[in-house]
C-alpha cells in the first residue's frame, strides 16, 4: 500500500482521525499495519499489503465467495469433472468453461494458464460491437485522465480490468478497491504476474461508507461498478462527499421498454444504475453535474452456460438478446457544497 494514501484516509465509521502503527514495509510500501480511530476506537488493518477498512454495521454479500468455494469443492468431490474441465484441450471447451478453467488456474497460482484461458474466452464471449464499445469507453477515460495529477481511485474494481489498462498506459499511482479482501488478494497475485503491482494499492471498503476524507479524491473511476454495489441508496451522496474533481464511470444502460431484461433487473434490485434516466436523476439529485459522453450502442446476448458444470453461467444479464447503450458518465463535484 502506497504510504501517500495515509493522509487521504479517515475512519469510515465516524470520520475520526486515524493513528497508524506500521509493523512491516516492503521497500517504502506498507505491508502490515494496525490502525486505530482516535474518536470511536475502531480498529482497521493492513494485511498482505491490503488496507482493510470495513465497518461491521453494513450488510454485504460476497456473491463471488460461494460461487468460488462451491466450484473448488465440487471439483474436489468429482475428480472426473475436474479432469474434464482442466485436462481437455482448451479450444475444445465452450466459452463458459474456458472462464471457469481460468478461475481454477488462478486459484492454483498458475496465472499464465489463467490468462490464456481468460483471453480466449473473452475474445468470443461478447458480440464484436459490444467489445468495441467497451474498449472505446476505456480509451476515452484513459485519454481524459492522462493529464491529471495525483492517484486514481478505482471504485468496485473486481477483476481489475480497468485498473490493469490504466496501469499499463499511465505512470500514476492507482488505487484498486473492492469490499472483498479475497478479491483483492486475487488482484494482487494477478497484478504481480503482470508486473503492474508496484503502481497499484489495494483498499477493501464498502463504497457506501468509504475511508476517504472529504474531497480527498481528485480522480475517481469505475468500470461497470455502480450497478454491482448492493443497496446503493446513499452511494451517490457518499461518492460526492469524497470527490473534489471528476468521477469517470464506464456504464451501460438497458432500454426501459425491454420488458424481459427490465423484469430481471428489477428482480435483482439493480434498477437504479442500469437505466439512463434513473442513473442521471439519482446523481443529479445529490448535486453532481453529470454528462453521458462517448455514447455508442451495441447488441448483446446472454453468455453461454457451462457444458461441464451443469447450469453455471458467466453473467446474470442479459437474460435475452437486446441492444445496450455504452457511455462514460462524467460527473463533477464541489465538496464545498456537499450535502
Amino acid at each position: 500500500m502506497d504510504p501517500r494514501l495515509v493522509e487521504m484516509l479517515e475512519c469510515p465509521a465516524c470520520h475520526g482521525a486515524l493513528a497508524w502503527n506500521v509493523t512491516e514495509r516492503r521497500d517504502s510500501r506498507i505491508e502490515e499495519a494496525e490502525i486505530h480511530c482516535d474518536t470511536c476506537a475502531a480498529v482497521y488493518l493492513v494485511r498482505e499489503g491490503i488496507g482493510i477498512f470495513l465497518t461491521s454495521d453494513l450488510p454485504r454479500h460476497d456473491l463471488w465467495k460461494p460461487l468460488h468455494d462451491e466450484l473448488i469443492q465440487h471439483l474436489r468431490e468429482h475428480p472426473e469433472v475436474e479432469r474434464q474441465l482442466m485436462n481437455a484441450p482448451l479450444a475444445a471447451l465452450n466459452i463458459a468453461d474456458q472462464m471457469y478453467r481460468a478461475l481454477v488456474s488462478e486459484e492454483r497460482g498458475d496465472c499464465a494458464q489463467a490468462k490464456i484461458a481468460r483471453d480466449l474466452a473473452n475474445s468470443r464471449m461478447y458480440t464484436p460491437e459490444y467489445t468495441r464499445c467497451w474498449e472505446s469507453q476505456v480509451n476515452y477515460v484513459i485519454e481524459h485522465v492522462s493529464g491529471l495529477d495525483g492517484p486514481i481511485v478505482d471504485l468496485a474494481s473486481g477483476e481489475c480490468r480497468l485498473v490493469e489498462m490504466l496501469a499499463r498506459k499511465l505512470k500514476r499511482p492507482i488505487v484498486a478497491t473492492d469490499f472483498s479482501p479475497r478479491v483483492l488478494r486475487r488482484d494482487r497475485k494477478w497484478l504481480e504476474f503482470l508486473r503492474l503491482y508496484d503502481q497499484v494499492s489495494l483498499l477493501a471498503f464498502d463504497a457506501r461508507r468509504t475511508p476517504f476524507k472529504d474531497g480527498a479524491v481528485q480522480t475517481l473511476t469505475t468500470n461497470l461498478g455502480l450497478p454491482n454495489i448492493e443497496d446503493p441508496a446513499n452511494l451517490a451522496q457518499e461518492l460526492r462527499r469524497i470527490v473534489n474533481g471528476t468521477f469517470w464511470a464506464i456504464t451501460l444502460f438497458y432500454p426501459e421498454d425491454d420488458q424481459v431484461n427490465s423484469a430481471a433487473i428489477s428482480r435483482a434490485k439493480l434498477s437504479m444504475f442500469l437505466f439512463r434516466r434513473s442513473t442521471l436523476e439519482r446523481l443529479t439529485s445529490v448535486g453532481w453535474k453529470v454528462q453521458a459522453v462517448n455514447s455508442c450502442k451495441a447488441k448483446t446476448r446472454p453468455t453461454p452456460r457451462s457444458n461441464v458444470l451443469e447450469g453455471a453461467a458467466v453473467d446474470a444479464l442479459p437474460v435475452a438478446e437486446t441492444t445496450v447503450e455504452w457511455c462514460v458518465l462524467k460527473a463533477h463535484s464541489n465538496t464545498q457544497n456537499c450535502l
